[in-house]
């Protein structure tokens, strides 16, 4: 039973490891394709992203021939499609070049792959989406109304992109669509680029080349537009970086704010596989441990085979091939249970994994030399160690047994509650961790706050509709916000304190705007200066930072000081720019990930697009919300109502340590069971042993708990053992995940104390119903069978 559960684990994580190290894989080039990201570092800040100025592909394949193919890719989030008289809000929607199948392998069902996006005014859609609104997926010539203005022909319909993927996009339109004069600017970095190489084209070479285009031409602008020399540039430790990352590294290997979706960690892959590996061994140690505790049982069958002329190989053979039979048919338990269990493993971890590809060409032969292995493994000491009796000291009784005479039991003992404490540490820790960011001062008061989406479709109604909003019982507060904390996307550009941007005095910093009403309804705080106000017509180029930025900047008082952004295109080698002005400083509040420090951040003035945040105060939330669906109709009709509530927005940025430790309690809840199936066999075993011992001490008038506490004492001890080897090693490997969140909290020494207790206890329920059981056996029947 041990060695099946253990070995149903292991196939679970096997699949899950073997999901993730599966993304991007579909593409029949990937090993070819890369993403070139942005790695900027300016006056102190850093900035990464996933996305790249417009002309850097086109440029890398016009003067660098071993580039193939390129596409850019400009996500623009949520599309509107009328389908009879509804306009229905849908996801996934994507401005892509021309060139798109041509570099990722997704194959069409319908149109020509080459041409699909060559049409203005067009669309490509998925297979899925063909049938959502028309029933079919032979609709190429068919049109859809998309976004309450324009007709676009239908020109394509592709296969459902594969879940293994770094992106979904169920809409596609042709770049030719996205109107924007940018092709010539080299410092605005809005485009998802990626590159096709051809074959034999080496990351390094890659990276070489990219370099070059950035210097010959980013870099010039730059200096253009800074009004400095490259030297004056380096010397700051300045950098202008576009790494060119493999598509096929993406999920697991880049985790910037900005991606098209949340991605995986290659480091949770290490630790599952670790985790996978230790659980395999943990059942591995309970067939040892029974197998050698029960020897004493075929002690005389071995004798007896050594004098009828067995060698000791032949000996070794017999019963390293029951271990592998005994594997085999544990194996096929496993995947019952791993069937059973697979449901609630993908609702877990948040995948569509199957069984059956465990069964490839490829998976079948390594998971049959596994069994034989783990088969070898779990029966080499058993069976070297029953094969090495002596046939004369068999047969006449003298034979070392009971628990106490192996002290490589007790190491294995140790070894499976120490990766169980492990495990238990580990899932108090991550807990622990997400509790800290879900009830930590962030700046804002997340709680009761409604999201009313997508108020572009309103237009100037924006705010007469924020008026409607405050005269409904129920809300206290409303504002207008194309910025929210939660949101992955930013806009950011570089500021200056001088018109000229001066490379000295830029900065570059997150940009949010929204109108006055902003600041109260989230109940920021200020720290000095004021908010936005009507009475003021000159805040329309005013500015709110944040204390970070105030502090970055360097002024002595902030207050009344002038910024400048730039404003438009390059243009005739001339870089315009926009002042504003400083009129307050807001106390820094959380508007990224914990993983990463509070950036500098502006907060414009922004009134009539975004969304409308609404602070409410009523139990009657539902009520509520379709009063705001009723009034959303009225003055937006036929548009689709979205709203959210911030609290949930906050915890969805959190999804992926959420599901790490729901999967770490899990294995470490799987870990304790499997290594108390073991203990319990073995405390079983020991009460066999001690059968007539038991016996005698109740006749000398031994009481039950005394008993109890003598079967226990053992393996207690080597509970403690497990908890002092365990705890450092739990430490440095919970030191080392808390490093990547840039708010975290200490390691307590009450997490160690309560892992051990917890693996004590357990242990000392699992040791004490055997005991018991033995103790309050009678004795006259214990001294009987001896």
């Amino acid at each position: 039973m041990g060695l099946s559960a253990g070995l149903a684990v292991c196939l679970l994580i096997v699949l899950y490891v073997k999901d993730e190290l599966s993304f991007d894989r579909y593409n029949t080039q990937g090993e070819n394709i890369y993403r070139l990201d942005t790695d900027i570092f300016f006056n102190s800040t850093q900035f990464n992203s996933m996305f790249s100025p417009a002309p850097l592909a086109p440029t890398l394949k016009r003067d660098y021939p071993l580039i193939a193919q390129y596409v850019r890719l400009r996500d623009f989030g949520d599309i509107f499609i009328k389908k009879d008289s509804q306009n229905i809000q849908d996801h996934n929607a994507v401005f892509a070049d021309s060139t798109f199948f041509e570099v990722f392998s997704i194959p069409m069902i319908a149109g020509n792959r080459l041409t699909a996006l060559n049409e203005p005014n067009s669309i490509v859609i998925d297979e899925t989406t063909a049938k959502k609104y028309l029933n079919s997926t032979d609709v190429v010539g068919k049109t859809l109304y998309v976004d309450n203005h324009l007709n676009c022909k239908i020109t394509g319909v592709f296969k459902d992109i594969p879940p293994q993927s770094h992106f979904h996009f169920s809409f596609i339109r042709p770049m030719v669509d996205f109107h924007r004069n940018d092709q010539d600017d080299w410092l605005s970095d809005i485009y998802a680029s990626y590159v096709l190489v051809k074959p034999g084209v080496t990351q390094a070479s890659l990276q070489q080349q990219v370099n070059a285009i950035v210097n010959n031409y980013l870099v010039k602008q730059a200096l253009q537009v800074l009004h400095i020399n490259s030297n004056d540039l380096k010397k700051g430790g300045n950098h202008f970086l576009h790494p060119a990352i493999p598509v096929t590294a993406i999920h697991l290997h880049s985790n910037k704010t900005d991606e098209f979706e949340a991605n995986g960690n290659i480091t949770y892959v290490y630790i599952f596989s670790v985790i996978a590996v230790f659980i395999l061994l943990i059942a591995c140690v309970n067939f040892m441990n029974l197998s050698t505790a029960r020897s004493a049982n075929r002690a005389k069958e071995v004798g007896i085979r050594k004098v009828a002329g067995s060698s000791r190989s032949s000996l070794i053979i017999q019963f390293l091939t029951e271990s592998v039979l005994m594997s085999f048919i544990s194996l096929v338990l496993a995947i019952v249970i791993a069937e059973l269990l697979l449901p609630f493993f993908n609702q877990l971890a948040g995948k569509q994994m199957s069984m059956f590809s465990i069964f490839s060409s490829f998976q079948l032969p390594v998971l049959v030399a596994l069994i034989i292995v783990v088969g070898c493994i779990a029966g080499s000491y058993p069976a070297f160690y029953l094969s090495s009796f002596q046939p004369v000291q068999v047969l006449k009784g003298n034979v070392a047994n009971g628990f106490k005479s192996s002290w490589l039991r007790s190491g294995l003992v140790v070894f499976q509650f120490s990766i169980s404490i492990i495990l238990i540490i580990c899932t108090i820790v991550i807990f622990n961790q997400l509790n800290y960011i879900h009830a930590k001062q962030i700046g804002y008061k997340r709680d009761q706050v409604l999201v009313i989406n997508n108020t572009n479709w309103l237009g100037t109604r924006t705010q007469p509709f924020r008026q409607e909003m405050l005269k409904m019982s129920g809300v206290q507060s409303a504002a207008v916000a194309e910025s929210l904390p939660t949101e992955a996307t930013r806009d950011r550009s570089g500021w200056s304190k001088e018109a000229t941007m001066d490379a000295k005095q830029v900065t570059i910093m997150t940009n949010f705007f929204a109108d006055e009403n902003y600041i109260p309804t989230m109940q920021m705080q200020m720290a000095s200066g004021r908010n936005f106000s009507k009475d003021f017509p000159s805040d329309s180029s005013a500015l709110i930072v944040n204390e970070t930025a105030a502090k970055l900047l360097g002024f002595k008082n902030p207050l009344n000081q002038t910024l400048y952004r730039p404003s438009g295109n390059i243009s005739s080698g001339s870089f315009p720019t926009k002042a504003f002005h400083i009129i307050g400083v807001v106390k820094d509040f959380n508007f990224s990930s914990m993983h990463n420090k509070i950036a500098p951040l502006t907060i414009g003035l922004g009134k009539n697009y975004g969304d409308i945040v609404l602070r409410i105060n009523t139990r009657n939330t539902s009520a509520l919300i379709s009063k705001v669906e009723s009034e959303w109709k009225r003055m937006a009709p036929g548009q689709a109502f979205s709203y959210s509530f911030l609290d949930a927005n906050y915890d969805n940025m959190y999804k992926a340590e959420q599901r790490t430790g729901k999967l770490f309690s899990t294995f470490a809840l799987l870990a304790i069971f499997i290594a108390c199936l073991g203990l319990f066999g073995l405390v079983t075993y020991a009460a066999e042993q001690r059968t007539k011992e038991i016996g005698v001490r109740k006749v000398m008038g031994a009481s039950v708990g005394s008993i109890v506490a003598m079967l226990s004492k053992d393996f207690t001890r080597l509970v403690l053992v497990a908890s002092f080897i365990a705890f450092p090693a739990a430490w440095w490997a919970m030191n080392k995940w808390l490093q990547s969140f840039a708010y975290r909290i200490n390691i307590s020494w009450w997490v160690f104390v309560v892992a051990g207790i917890t693996a004590l206890i357990i242990a000392l329920i699992t040791v004490s119903f055997q005991a018991i059981k033995a103790a309050i056996a009678s004795p006259v029947k214990s001294l009987r069978t001896e």
